[in-house]
């Protein structure tokens, strides 16, 4: 394994930061009344958005199972440390009750191939890294990209892939973004300290040496800021996680997805060297293979999400 500097440690841990935490605050729908999150079934009642149950039949696997390091084998609990925030990636229900969500489903799933029952604690960002670290938690979950950065501090266990998305207002002539300099001249709106934010200031810097109209960027600490500065026209385009755009732009009226760039691995997070990283890449092999992870995927319409097989610390992207 090669010498990570000091510096270097550093830099990755606060891009880890502000990455997680940029992803874990809560989501107001606005405009959707009080059945947002909600389905009309068959019959034409209201469901709750998500509620199909397609993990309670898992088993263990115990070949695999057998893999898990003593400690946490011999404890019978996988501790997940949650980034509870947006759908369909992770969210609580205007009703109330657990969690739902992608993150959720998976995580779950995968502990009962490997025979555990999952301890999960809702945290922001910052906690969440830092509990990682400190090994407060086994598992860390909140729609993390996988970088060559973060894999010199955390390792990743791949599960789904995610792309930087854009949305608009239903009326604004905007119908595709090929490269981010495209939104030169535009206000575009995104969240404080994510990845996004790097990526746009530094599409901004290259509008203006082009000597083009600016490339404006307003950020906003939570979703519902998203979205409200959009209606209000505040600015003109969001970026940020293309499956948190989709379901939006499905839920609020006036609100339409363009497209998405760069889609990239995301990895549930553990401690370097922890030893837990193999069993549950092969956990969610199994459910790959099973078909549970196609259910699950299915149930939070994430099919184009899906990945042909896990694998600890993928490349950056797919």
């Amino acid at each position: 394994m090669p010498t990570v500097r000091p510096y270097r440690h550093r830099s990755a841990r606060r891009t880890l930061l502000c990455s997680a935490a940029a992803l874990t605050l809560p989501l107001l729908l606005t405009g959707c009344g009080d059945d947002a999150g909600a389905t009309s079934g068959e019959d034409g009642t209201a469901r709750a958005y998500g509620s199909e149950d397609v993990v309670s039949s898992v088993a263990e696997v115990p070949s695999i199972a057998a893999l898990v390091p003593a400690k946490i084998r011999d404890g019978g609990t996988l501790r997940v440390g949650s980034g509870i925030g947006v759908p369909p990636v992770a969210f609580s229900p205007e009703g109330g009750g657990p969690p739902r969500g992608v993150d959720i489903d998976v995580s779950e799933a995968a502990a009962r191939v490997l025979g555990l029952e999952v301890d999960r604690k809702h945290v922001s960002g910052a906690s969440l890294i830092t509990g990682l670290e400190a090994g407060r938690y086994d598992v860390g979950t909140a729609n993390l990209s996988v970088t060559e950065e973060r894999k010199q501090v955390l390792d990743f266990v791949l599960y789904v892939t995610d792309g930087a998305g854009f949305a608009v207002r239903e009326d604004d002539p905007l119908k595709k973004v090929g490269d981010l300099s495209q939104l030169c001249g535009k206000k575009v709106g995104t969240g404080v300290g994510s990845t996004f934010e790097t990526d746009l200031r530094a599409a901004a810097d290259e509008c203006a040496a082009a000597g083009k109209k600016p490339l404006t960027v307003l950020t906003y600490p939570d979703a519902a800021g998203h979205f409200l500065a959009l209606r209000q026209k505040h600015v003109d385009v969001l970026m940020t996680t293309s499956s948190v755009l989709r379901y939006a732009a499905e839920e609020q009226p006036g609100l339409r997805y363009v497209n998405e760039l760069d889609r990239k691995n995301v990895g549930l997070a553990l401690k370097k060297g922890s030893g837990l990283a193999e069993p549950l890449a092969q956990a969610v092999n199994h459910l790959i293979d099973d078909g549970t992870y196609a259910r699950i995927l299915k149930k939070w319409n994430l099919e184009a999400a899906a990945v042909p097989v896990s694998a600890v610390n993928p490349p950056a992207t797919p």
